[in-house]
């Protein structure tokens, strides 16, 4: 894999997708939260299914910016097949597909600690709220 701090680099927040227009919501806050905080990095989403854009058109409007370098992040709370298997053969298809870039496929969201911290934090907070 290319150093990503050598070349332009772009964040990708994957997730499943849903007929509802409105699901789409959190993660595209998500997105917006980052660009806000972060304005001079790409920041793009991609569904897998059900809703637009798919990730390979995501990887190419960031390779038109001149982005190199994709990090890619699942926004799954859990890790089922979408994850385990879907996501890392997209992956490995893009590799191929776009020699040119290199691409980093994060753990799922919902595996780091600090989202299972936050996650607890909420469920106490309106727990607590509730007494």
């Amino acid at each position: 894999m290319t150093n990503s701090l050598t070349q332009p680099s772009g964040v990708i927040l994957f997730a499943h997708g849903s007929r509802d227009p409105l699901w789409r919501l959190p993660i595209d806050a998500v997105a917006q939260r980052m660009r806000a905080q972060h304005p001079g990095l790409p920041v793009a989403v991609a569904f897998l299914e059900l809703t637009e854009p798919d990730l390979p058109h995501t990887v190419e409007a960031l390779m038109k910016q001149g982005v190199a370098h994709v990090r890619i992040v699942p926004m799954f709370l859990g890790v089922g097949r979408h994850a385990r298997e879907d996501l890392p053969e997209l992956v490995q298809g893009l590799t191929e597909a776009y020699p040119q870039m290199s691409f980093e496929l994060l753990p799922a969201i919902g595996e780091h600690p600090a989202m299972t911290a936050l996650m607890a934090e909420i469920a106490v907070g309106s727990a607590e709220s509730d007494l």
